[in-house]
Formats: C-alpha cells, structure tokens, sequence
C-alpha cells in the first residue's frame, strides 16, 4: 500500500510533539506553580535570556522507565529545560528544572540532558546556569537516577575553574541534588520558595526528635546567615534572575578571558575628599567598610556576596575605571574585623574564584588578629586561616592592599601583604603595622619596669604613647619596602585605577604541578 503522508502531515506532527513539550505538566500543574508564587521553567529561561536568544535542545526527550506503570508517563523534554542563549550578548548555557512534569525528579535521560548543556559549554566556553526546581532522585528508576547525579556531579567538577558555575535554587533542592548547586561558583536562593538540604524534617525527627520546619531548615535566611551555603538571596523568581544577570556582568564567559569591561562615566581621577576624615584616628573606635569602598568604586556601586554571613569580613564585586575587581575587606564594625573561622573560609573561597577568572582583587585591611578562643580553637582556625593565608599566596591575578588602619600579627601576613606576592600595597597615616597592639604589646616587653614603678598606670599609659609613636605607623614598613606608598586617602581612587592599569598584563606562574592541597 503506498504511503500517503504528506509534508503537511509530518509538519503537523511537529507542530503536536512541539505543543506536548511546551505544555510541559500542563494547564492545571503551571497555574498551581503560579499560585505558589513560583514562575515555570521556560517563563524563568525568558526573563533570564536576552529576548528571543534561546535555542532549545533535547526537547524530545523522555525518560526510558517502565516499571510502576512509568511507560504511561512520559512528557517530552522529560522535566528539565536544556539549550543556550544570551544575556548582555554574550552566551550562556542553561537549564531549567521544571517542577511540574513529575515534581521536577531526576531521571537519568534528564540527567544526560543537563550534561550535554555542561559538557558544550566546556567545548565553546561559555558560563553554566543552573535554574534548580525539583523534588530529587525519581525514585521510580532507582540507581539510574543516582547515577545521572553522580554524571552531573563529575562536569561540575571539571568545570569548575574553567567556565563560571552559578545555581539559582528556585524551589525544593534536597538529598542528593543539592551536591551539584554545592560545587558551583554561586548559589543564589529565593526567599520563602526554596529550600536545600542533606536529609528533611522527617528523616531528622525519626533520627534525632529534633522538631524543624524546611524553612528553618534549609531555608534561604538560613543558607544566607548561618551556613553560608548561599551567596545571594532575592524575594522572588523575577529578582532572583536580574540578580544573576548583573553578577554575570561582572564575570568573564572563561578562564582564559578578562572579565567584561564597561563604559563609565565616573572619572578615574576623581579625588574622595571626606575619605580623609573616614578613618577614626582612635584605633578603638568602629567605622562601616563598605562605606570607605563605595567611596572609590564607579558610581558607589559594590555587589556584596554572601553579606548576610561572616559580616566581619566583606567580599564582592565592584568596578574601578569600567573594569571589574573583585573585593575582599575586613569590617571593622562587626567583630572589630577580627578573622574567625567563617571568614577565612567566605574570603578565601571568594579569592581562589576570582583567580581562576582572572579577576583583580583589591583587599581593605583593618584587621586586629583573629578571634581568640576556645570555640575558635576548638573548630580549627589554624586549618581555616591558613585557607586564606594559601588562596592569597596562591593567587597571580593583579592584588593590591590598601591598609587604612590595624594590621597586626599574623593577620597582617594573611591579609594579601607583600610578603605573600601582593603585587602594590599602600597605607593610609591612620595605618598601625605592628606585631600586636600597643596595649598588649607594652604589657609583654615593658611587664618589669610597670611592676616596679611607683605610679604603674602612668607608666604603662607612658610607654604606650612610645609605642605607639614607633611601632603603631605605616612608616616602619614602608621604610624596609613592605609598603610601597603611604597616600593621602583622598587620592585612593586615582591610585587604584593606576595601579590596576599598570598591573592590566601580569603574568605569573605557580611551579608545575598537579594541584597544590589548600588546607581543607
């Protein structure tokens, strides 16, 4: 019997298997999504994509399940939104997890999906965003599905350090599926609709009588202050996604490109008059970091990550002249900008991100030393620290300090000095570079003649001033070159963009090597 079909038959056909996978879940499951204050995975592709820039791939695919009656639930595209696109003109790679076509669970088809998208955007450099909405493993496929995980899991690592990684958790992210956000660059949580964790209020309750909500739990105000598993927050899905957009301004698509400069309109040579009287010259007394950034950056503008975590440290992203820095500052106003565990461990992942892209970094010291204590001691700050004290050292994109008040002990050492290849360290007059503090210092070199003194808080108060007159200065270290300028702070600006032009082509080579071992 001849064949009949025609063009327009299988134009039709097209036409219906297009409609079938655009409808994803269907009517009913979207409008649910939408109730939930949740947008579906293609209307978060739009939002997020320059407009009409996506090119979809593998809409066709479903799952290949036939036990409990699975043969009779295939969708096409099979939960997840996978291709490239756009955004600010330069290409991305994408997926999105589609909540509504069988709660978003993992199959191993779709797991393949994802890493097709993970492995092109290694072949053509291009950064991977991950829009994550989904209810984990599916359970119906067993060890297929654990192991389409452990697929994605294996070009997240291999990715990393050669395109930027960034996860936006947009709805559930539990058990296994969390691992993959966890290895990324970036992970950025909406409020109230998202949550990440190991194991779920169930299992903890059976397992420890703990009572905890999922928001309490591994909510973003939890992942945002107290883990610090999230950099970034936002109130809702559309937020979320012209949040990633602007950090993505800031990123170069690889490893082998400088990161995207920008015209500006705020003049490099601008001088920063009130940044003279900035610094309390009462080393005693607090003052807000980020105003003595936003001071100098274009347009006053920083991109804080992780602002909710570890506050005696701040990190972000900024630009000086158009072109992108990446900051790290201790904050003198939470903790007295003292180092503990968990800032070593935010500012030192935030420095090894920017050297594998090539980010300069600028580094705000007023540090007093690290935290005493045994809580400290205890958790391992000499393992931590010395995390920052390696990512500084470790790092040859361009570094410059700037100290603009304490920088004692070893803290001085860690905080991008000289000495650990920072390539142009300045200091404010306010700068006090000393082994510790006067007042501590005087009690351990001057104990004797205080204790036999006739009157010992006039001596004490005595020999502090000595010290404080010789040691509690910029000017010993820029005398033994530690230091290469002590500036006035109004010319802060001009001298960053000068020293960062200067510094636009250095190369600089680690030994060969496999990999060094940060001490994790």
């Amino acid at each position: 019997m001849a064949d009949t079909t025609t063009t327009a038959d299988l134009l039709s056909r097209l036409d219906e298997m297009n409609r079938r996978a655009m409808e994803g879940g269907g009517a009913t499951r979207i409008a649910k999504q939408h109730e939930a204050g949740k947008l579906s995975a293609r209307e978060r592709i739009e939002l997020l994509l320059d407009p009409g820039s996506f090119v979809e791939l593998d809409r066709f695919v479903v799952h290949r399940c036939t036990d409990f009656d699975m043969a009779q639930n295939k969708i096409p595209g099979d939960g997840v939104v996978t291709g490239w696109g756009l955004i600010d003109g330069r290409k991305v790679m994408v997926f999105a997890q589609d909540f509504t076509v069988i709660g978003g669970s993992l199959s191993n088809a779709y797991a393949q999906k994802i890493c097709k998208v993970m492995e092109l955007a290694m072949k053509i450099g291009a950064p991977i965003i991950g829009l994550n909405d989904s209810g984990g493993a599916r359970i119906q496929e067993g060890v297929e599905s654990l192991a389409g995980y452990a697929d994605i899991f294996l070009r997240n690592t291999l990715a990393s350090g050669v395109v930027p990684q960034l996860s936006a958790i947009m709805g559930p992210c539990a058990g296994g599926a969390v691992y993959s956000p966890a290895i990324t660059d970036f992970i950025l949580m909406v409020e109230e609709s998202s949550y990440m964790f190991i194991t779920g209020p169930e299992v903890i309750k059976t397992v420890t009588n703990e009572d905890v909500t999922k928001e309490a739990l591994g909510g973003a105000s939890t992942h945002a202050t107290k883990s610090g598993v999230c950099h970034l927050t936002a109130p809702d899905d559309r937020a979320a996604l012209a949040t990633v957009r602007e950090l993505l301004s800031f990123l170069p698509s690889n490893n082998t490109e400088d990161p995207p400069r920008r015209p500006v309109s705020d003049p490099v040579d601008r001088e920063v008059t009130n940044l003279d009287a900035m610094i309390p010259a009462d080393s005693s007394k607090p003052y807000d970091m980020k105003q003595v950034i936003r001071t100098v950056v274009d347009d006053g503008h920083l991109f804080e990550v992780q602002g909710r975590h570890a506050q005696n440290i701040v990190v972000g992203f900024a630009r000086i002249g158009g072109a992108p820095i990446g900051i790290v500052a201790n904050q003198p106003s939470v903790l007295a900008g003292c180092l503990d565990i968990k800032a070593s461990i935010k500012a030192a992942r935030f420095v090894r991100f920017c050297d594998c892209f090539n980010i300069p970094l600028v580094t705000f010291v007023d540090v007093p030393g690290f935290l005493p204590g045994t809580d400290q001691e205890y958790g391992g700050i000499i393992t931590h620290g010395a995390k920052l004290l390696y990512a500084f050292a470790e790092a040859t994109v361009p570094k410059v300090t700037v100290i603009t008040r304490k920088a004692y002990g070893g803290a001085y050492d860690v905080m991008a000095s000289k000495h650990i290849r920072a390539d142009y360290n300045l200091a404010f007059p306010t700068a006090e570079i000393a082994v510790m503090g006067p007042e501590g210092a005087v009690n351990i070199v001057y104990r004797k003649e205080i204790q036999q003194a006739s009157d010992p808080a006039a001596a004490r108060a005595q020999f502090v001033a000595e010290y404080k007159a010789k040691f509690a200065n910029p000017y010993k270290a820029a005398e033994l070159g530690f230091i290469d300028e002590v500036i006035y702070p109004r010319t802060l600006r001009i001298r960053l963009a000068r020293a960062l032009e200067m510094l636009r082509d250095k190369r600089q080579k680690n030994p060969p090597r496999k990999h060094g071992n940060i001490p994790l």
